[in-house]
């Protein structure tokens, strides 16, 4: 079994890239971070999932520091609930300063704020959206959206527009394709300089059933076929960008068949194997 840090290292010989969503469930530690900015080499990009409370998801009391633990308004299932805008600014504040280590090492790329499912597109919600930016104190702002009114056709535009004035990046996904309200349709578009694609998988019949952990949401290894129909999209919008990157989530596994022998297969990490696949289909065209 690898260390954490050899792990960063082996992933890091392969990749140039990396998103991290642990930042999501607790605020990060400068300490961690300057570890990080340490093993990382030069050229690297690390996007850092912005802490839930700052994308207004609800968190636990007990994950936050004990100073901001005390002040903070909980409901019957120990959750923050409500939190004043002070508390919400003093969160952002602590997630900025802790990601400097990354930040002087020129290795710090953008900050995904993922919006839950029943942030939906109207006024407030455009009005958060802007602060938060402002909160990130000039760290790059990459906007997720998670119900699909704000890609609708009437509002499209009016989004789109108004990342661009704000300059963030409006963040590709793709995933399950059903008209659930929780499941937004793939559209491609670039409100920023940047290029910023999240790849979830398409298993649709994991995405909204009770109970289930991400990794049986996102449980979901792309074929090539499927991985080559993205690839024209990306590569237009890439073509005057100065920043492209997708994403997959590294949270499943899938069996690789030991050619008809069971006892002989093994299992592939989703992730890595469908970014290894799509490096070598933009090397054909390179």
């Amino acid at each position: 079994m690898r260390s954490g840090e050899e792990r960063l290292r082996y992933y890091a010989d392969h990749f140039d890239t990396v998103e991290a969503n642990s930042t999501y469930y607790r605020l990060p530690e400068e300490d961690l971070v300057a570890k990080w900015a340490e093993r990382l080499p030069e050229g690297f990009v690390m996007h850092v999932k912005a802490f839930g409370m700052m994308t207004r998801h609800p968190v636990k009391a007990d994950v936050l520091p004990p100073d901001l633990r005390e002040a903070a308004p909980v409901d019957d299932r120990g959750r923050v609930d409500r939190p004043p805008r002070e508390l919400r600014s003093e969160v952002f504040a602590r997630f900025h300063a802790a990601l400097e280590p990354l930040r002087s090492a020129g290795k710090l790329g953008g900050i995904l704020l993922q919006f839950p499912s029943y942030i939906v597109c109207k006024p407030l919600s455009f009005e958060y959206i802007e602060w938060a930016k402002e909160e990130l104190r000039g760290d790059h702002a990459m906007v997720e959206f998670r119900h699909r009114s704000w890609l609708e056709e009437e509002n499209r535009a009016q989004v789109f527009s108004f990342l661009e004035e704000i300059g963030a990046t409006y963040v590709i996904v793709d995933a399950p394709k059903t008209d659930a309200k929780n499941l937004v349709p793939t559209v491609f578009a670039r409100t920023s300089p940047m290029v910023y694609m999240r790849t979830h998988g398409r298993n649709d019949k994991t995405w909204n059933v009770r109970g289930r952990s991400a990794a049986e949401r996102f449980d979901y290894l792309y074929s090539e076929e499927e991985l080559r129909e993205l690839v024209p999209s990306v590569r237009e919008l890439a073509s005057d960008a100065q920043e492209a990157y997708v994403m997959f989530n590294n949270n499943g596994r899938s069996r690789a068949a030991g050619n008809g022998h069971p006892e002989r297969d093994s299992w592939l990490s989703q992730a890595p194997t469908n970014a290894l696949m799509l490096q070598n289909i933009l090397a054909e065209g390179s």
